[in-house]
């Protein structure tokens, strides 16, 4: 069944609803997690590790950008062979530490540990792989640095409410879609901008560098000031509740969140306008990784595992029954 599109609006968590508290927290959470030395980085991820080389497959067509990918596959490869073989046993997963429901840490509870959606998500993988849900390392990263993660070998993937589209699958490999989405604008509840639209003119407008919000405005910004580009999207949050920035263009599953964060703000238009899926991002040519990660996509829809993650992390306020993307593989 395919996911349909809502206007997400998400529980907020207690004492964050706050300008200040929202603000302390941006200035908590930008920083990187740390890596072990004998984890990813040096070509020890993704194309088989040093030595291996495995032939990169050819780009989808325009039309199978959205959401097609390989055939799932509980087959190992050269990938998740070199994966396995290092000397810390654990698959290196790009997050985000700062998207409420997402992935993010909660203020509220001890221990400081990564959850949400995506958070669920990268340990079901390590489940596959390494037959343990917390065989995992989390490495942060920011909005801009994903791509260049990924390629550089610092993370095995990145599980980071990462949109699929054409020009990204130039650069790395995705798994099928998990999550369907699409880019919204954020502003303040008395503010008089009504969407995407003539009313963003004179605006300010925020974005995350190197995301589709980012891409989409500088094709179409209604004449708005499109000038702040910031690393993560919170940082887009802080800079609206200090009055540097009329509005965020985000994707709605990540507006919702913040409006979470802050009462004092809301989405703007009925609906998101366009239409992505989030998928799992790969280094160029890992097939057996990316059949794998599919193989895991599949049966986290069918076990109720999607379902159960959904419920717990974003259902709250959500209008209408919403189901992972229906699958779509090109061979």
């Amino acid at each position: 069944m395919r996911t349909r599109r809502g206007t997400v609006r998400l529980r907020g968590w207690g004492g964050v609803g706050a300008r200040g508290a929202a603000c302390a927290l941006a200035g908590t959470l930008v920083l990187a997690l740390p890596l072990d030395d004998e984890g990813a980085g040096d070509g020890a991820v993704g194309r088989g590790g040093p030595g291996v080389t495995v032939a990169a497959p050819a780009r989808a067509d325009a039309a199978d950008c959205n959401d097609r990918s390989l055939r799932p596959s509980p087959d190992s490869g050269p990938t998740i062979d070199a994966i396995k073989k290092r000397k810390v046993k654990k698959l290196v997963v790009g997050v985000d530490q700062n998207s409420y429901q997402w992935g993010y840490r909660d203020p509220n509870k001890k221990g400081g540990e990564l959850e949400g959606f995506d958070i669920d998500l990268a340990h079901e993988i390590a489940k596959e792989i390494f037959g343990n849900r917390n065989a995992v390392k989390f490495r942060a990263i920011p909005t801009n640095q994903r791509i260049p993660a990924i390629q550089s070998g610092q993370v095995d993937m990145v599980v980071r409410t990462m949109t699929i589209n054409c020009a990204r699958l130039d650069d790395v490999d995705f798994s099928t879609g998990y999550f369907e989405t699409g880019q919204q604008v954020l502003a303040p509840k008395k503010s008089d901008i009504t969407g995407y639209n003539d009313t963003l003119k004179g605006k300010k407008v925020c974005s995350a560098a190197g995301s589709i919000a980012a891409e989409k405005l500088d094709k179409e910004s209604f004449g708005a000031d499109i000038s702040t580009k910031v690393p993560n999207q919170l940082d887009c949050l802080v800079r609206l509740q200090l009055g540097e920035v009329d509005a965020i263009v985000t994707d709605s599953a990540l507006a919702a969140g913040q409006a979470a964060q802050d009462p004092t703000v809301e989405l703007k238009g009925k609906e998101p306008f366009t239409t992505e899926h989030y998928g799992v991002a790969m280094k160029k040519g890992s097939d057996d990784l990316v059949r794998r990660v599919n193989k895991v996509l599949d049966d986290y829809r069918e076990d109720g595992g999607w379902q159960k993650s959904y419920d717990k992390w974003l259902a709250g306020g959500l209008s209408g029954k919403v189901t992972p993307p229906a699958p779509d593989y090109r061979d």
